[in-house]
């Protein structure tokens, strides 16, 4: 449906497009339900990369469970899906942090990815000046990084490998990543 948005395209609402849609809005109000943060409580981070995608996932854990704040997604730039993997997965943690900066600016964070080398990010020696810029970026927030399973980043993991059925991804689009309020609510009857 995102092929709707580039510019100069023609309006064809096509059965997948309809699919897509009903099965958006369906996804979007059934369980879970994207939370209000609870600015007491820290903040968990759910990131990954794929060859052409990055995502992540904001949330905080209520009665052991995570519960979802915020989602994101972006398509890699040409240059940036040339990244190695450990970059492309750095990536995806810094594209973490500056979208949902305003939640992270002062408050405790866990960040999950299941590339393990990332523990290891600030202890680099003989870094390059995009990995310093990253970290001096990241020096402002206060976060641990976990390792886990693929398969257990399940929302990031799926953000990240959603499939683009348009052969080529580079060709140049223009689509708005913002969202009015980025939020969504249900409404119950």
């Amino acid at each position: 449906m995102t092929h709707l948005l580039e510019k100069n395209s023609p309006f064809i609402f096509s059965n997948d497009c309809i699919q897509a849609f009903r099965n958006l809005k369906e996804k979007s109000t059934e369980a879970p339900i994207l939370i209000a943060p609870n600015w007491d409580q820290p903040y968990e981070l759910m990131c990954d990369a794929s060859d052409f995608v990055v995502g992540a996932v904001l949330g905080q854990r209520v009665e052991k469970h995570f519960r979802p704040i915020h989602y994101a997604s972006k398509t890699m730039t040409k240059a940036e899906s040339n990244y190695t993997t450990t970059a492309k997965e750095r990536l995806a943690v810094v594209y973490a942090f500056e979208k949902f900066c305003s939640y992270l600016i002062m408050n405790k964070g866990i960040v999950y990815t299941d590339h393990s080398a990332l523990k290891y990010l600030f202890a680099k020696k003989d870094a390059k000046a995009r990995l310093l810029c990253w970290i001096l970026l990241l020096q402002e927030f206060y976060f641990k990084v976990i390792d886990t399973k693929g398969a257990k980043n399940y929302a990031a993991n799926h953000l990240s490998r959603l499939e683009n059925p348009y052969e080529n991804v580079f060709d140049p689009k223009e689509i708005n990543e913002t969202f009015p309020f980025e939020s969504l609510n249900k409404v119950a009857h």
